[in-house]
């Protein structure tokens, strides 16, 4: 039926232009919300829809519709569209490709999971969190599977398939004098997510953040655990999007070939990626995914383009024209960002630092510096290779970029938080205010 209606409309916009694409979507899903210690309500979703862009004489337009018997009049609406815009010779289409076999963004035993399955994940979870004598606050379960199609003017025919599991837990335990927070989450593409195991990780932190004492203002090493490593990385990520390149909103706007970041660093971005959160056969736009090095041992090798931007830079689209979904244009988004270090640095060669789990506030680090002041979450002291004890408030300042210079490994084990796909981090220096 989705190749169906792509053709219909294909067809019915090349009626009016030459060049039309047609992007078609439908997701199905369960969602299930926790508030303290029940179910507050779980319930399923369904969507479908059709997204149109054209290009006429120079033009861009676009219209998108859940209506399969209005696809006539989106698509005279995004004719309309375009005529009304400004002409600009970097518009295009993706060209006819071929796509890779990309494994592992699919279970079928996710599609076939039933309500009442998924509130019992809900369920477990809520009883692993009371079995550790901890006070749940909120949390949650969603499930999903997408399919999208792309079919365009230039030959290009592209489809995905995919599928998502994801859980989250916020708990709160009492000391007597303060209440303790903490929360956990996981995501996965497989049905392979213990909700048990995310009840106690969020009960384990929550109970080892109780008495907490404060620290005085100093620059320490700071070991970032993922979670808080993933809050800071999505504003350096912003940095090697070649949009704000090219609209002069990025530090690294003149540095290619130049050295950035520490020169144990490496960092690719890989739409391929086996059981990537954000893998696909091709983005938003038709152009096939790929690997591509960003960053080769501390040296800019390239920004990631979509295909507006790839033709402004006189370059190759690499595969980052990313969609939010059927109702939305194609603009540089990540796949997966993936951060290498050649060196590791644990927790046992720190003599005088700080461990902190999450941070708070990343979203308001500027995106240009890349200065950021952050409430650090969950925060511990280490002494001589081990923790010592949990800290009681304390913020965390500094220049994401200039943290990048001085950091490594501080474990091997890298995790899917989102789109980034990185280790605990370890930066040499950091403002941790008390």
């Amino acid at each position: 039926m989705m190749h169906d209606v792509a053709n219909q409309t294909l067809d019915l916009a090349l009626k009016y232009t030459d060049q039309a694409e047609i992007y078609v979507e439908k997701e199905e899903g369960v969602n299930v919300d926790i508030k303290k210690d029940k179910v507050d309500f779980a319930k399923e979703a369904f969507t479908f829809g059709v997204g149109i862009r054209v290009i006429l004489e120079g033009k861009m337009g676009f219209s998108y519709s859940t209506n399969l018997d209005k696809l006539e009049e989106t698509v005279q609406s995004a004719i309309f569209n375009a005529k009304s815009n400004e002409i600009d010779e970097n518009f295009a289409f993706a060209p006819k490709s071929e796509y890779p076999n990309v494994k592992g963004i699919f279970d079928p035993k996710i599609e076939c999971l039933e309500l009442e399955e998924i509130i019992n994940f809900g369920k477990i979870m809520l009883s692993s969190v009371k079995e550790e004598k901890c006070e749940p606050t909120s949390g949650g379960f969603q499930t999903g599977y997408s399919k999208f199609i792309i079919a365009n003017s230039e030959g290009a025919v592209a489809q995905d398939v995919s599928s998502i599991f994801s859980g989250y837990i916020s708990v709160n335990v009492d000391d007597g004098e303060n209440v303790s927070t903490a929360s956990e989450s996981d995501s996965s593409r497989h049905l392979d997510i213990d909700p048990e195991e995310i009840a106690e990780n969020a009960c384990r932190i929550a109970k080892d953040s109780r008495g907490g004492i404060p620290i005085e203002t100093a620059n320490f090493p700071v070991i970032l655990d993922h979670h808080a490593a993933s809050g800071l990385i999505a504003t350096f990520s912003s940095a090697l999007n070649a949009d704000n390149v090219q609209r002069g909103r990025s530090v690294f706007a003149d540095k290619l070939g130049k050295e950035v970041v520490s020169n144990s660093l490496s960092i690719y971005d890989d739409g391929t990626l086996k059981g990537g959160l954000q893998s696909a056969t091709c983005d938003g736009e038709g152009v096939s995914s790929q690997k591509t090095p960003l960053i080769e041992k501390g040296l800019l090798k390239n920004f990631l383009y979509d295909i507006y931007t790839a033709k402004k830079g006189g370059v190759e689209p690499t595969g980052n024209g990313m969609r939010s979904s059927y109702g939305d244009v194609p603009s540089v988004g990540l796949s997966n960002f993936i951060l290498e270090f050649d060196d590791i640095k644990d927790i046992s060669e720190v003599n005088n630092g700080v461990l902190i789990t999450d941070v708070l506030g990343a979203h308001t680090a500027n995106p240009i510096s890349g200065d950021f002041s952050v409430e650090a979450m969950n925060a511990f002291k280490i002494e001589n290779g081990d923790l010592k004890h949990p800290l009681k408030k304390a913020m965390l300042s500094g220049n994401i970029f200039q943290a990048m210079g001085v950091s490594f490994a501080a474990a091997a084990e890298k995790r899917k938080i989102g789109p980034f796909v990185l280790p605990q981090i370890l930066v040499e220096n950091l403002r941790v205010v008390g």
